[in-house]
């Protein structure tokens, strides 16, 4: 079933505070307009050049972060000077500017940020300390967006997507995996940001979180019923399984030297068909085909082993007779 993509969100200032204010002590000092300004690329810039009167590469789509060097600078200027190097640098629509350390403010600097309608923001937290937890945040927020059709599950730290036609047994498969131990990550349809092009993470939308529908039996609760050991919030993933009926499987992989991947938002993914059918033990096939993949990921592929210990062993043989 085809992947429903999600257009990249389009972050404002507002919005940024909103989601990430609180973790990152973020404190408005400004009045309130300009705060529907869009943040235009998913970093943080220091105008210290800026600041100096240099705007040749000057970065106006990001969010500003002047810290202690930035401020001690605007203080030795005299005051005209001041307010033209402050003026300069909000006449650029950057989306805002934040205040690091709690420092205090020149004068001039919030009458010109109102001027120009561009929010202002203090925080406690060191310059850097900021910008870190500031580019991570910002990273999270404008990572492309995908919702695949599968229930995601945490099998001892691999992260498997488990995809299926409806009725082939995904819930089962999924109630004997936790049974087992491992953790629930979503039910039926799995959230993927893609984070830097470098790995997929996987979470469940908040109204449907840590619920699995169950034919039969109806929505459940998994931690009311299994522990809250028994869920995650996101997981990065690892592997993704796909449950077929064994009369429509054309080609069942019997040695695993095949190499099979599901691309997602540009990544790919391992990926095995497991056949189904009466008597086969999903939840123990799909489990095995994670401590697998894990191995792979350590750089021990048995079938791959396998298959040259057999090519050895044939051409002694050969090499004997």
């Amino acid at each position: 079933m085809p992947s429903e993509k999600k257009p990249t969100k389009q972050l404002t200032v507002a919005e940024f505070f909103q989601c990430y204010g609180k973790k990152l002590q973020l404190e408005l000092i400004s009045e309130d307009s300009g705060v529907n300004r869009p943040i235009k690329e998913p970093t943080i810039n220091r105008p210290g050049l800026a600041l100096a009167g240099f705007f040749r590469y000057f970065a106006y789509k990001r969010l500003q972060v002047a810290g202690f060097a930035e401020l001690s600078y605007l203080r030795r200027l005299s005051s005209q000077e001041r307010e033209t190097r402050l003026r300069e640098l909000f006449s650029r629509d950057i989306p805002g500017l934040i205040i690091a350390r709690g420092q205090s403010l020149p004068f001039e600097l919030l009458k010109i940020a109102h001027e120009f309608k561009t929010p202002v923001f203090s925080t406690p937290l060191v310059t850097m300390q900021f910008i870190n937890a500031a580019t991570i945040a910002l990273e999270e927020a404008f990572a492309p967006i995908v919702s695949e059709f599968g229930s995601m599950v945490d099998i001892l730290g691999i992260g498997v997507l488990i995809k299926g036609e409806s009725g082939i047994g995904k819930s089962e498969c999924v109630l004997g995996l936790i049974e087992r131990g491992h953790s629930l990550v979503s039910d039926d349809i799995t959230r993927f940001r893609n984070l830097e092009d470098r790995e997929l993470i996987g979470t469940s939308s908040e109204l449907t979180r840590f619920h699995m529908e169950v034919r039969g039996i109806g929505i459940i609760d998994v931690t009311a019923i299994f522990g809250i050991g028994s869920v995650r919030l996101e997981k990065r993933l690892d592997l993704v399984v796909t449950l077929q009926d064994w009369n429509e499987v054309t080609h069942v992989d019997r040695t695993g030297l095949d190499h099979h991947f599901l691309t997602i938002l540009g990544l790919e993914v391992p990926h095995v068909i497991i056949p189904v059918r009466t008597g086969r033990d999903l939840a123990r096939l799909v489990e095995v085909a994670a401590l697998d993949q894990k191995l792979k990921s350590m750089g021990h592929n048995a079938a791959e082993e396998f298959n040259s210990r057999l090519l050895q062993a044939m051409k002694t043989i050969k090499n004997s007779t």
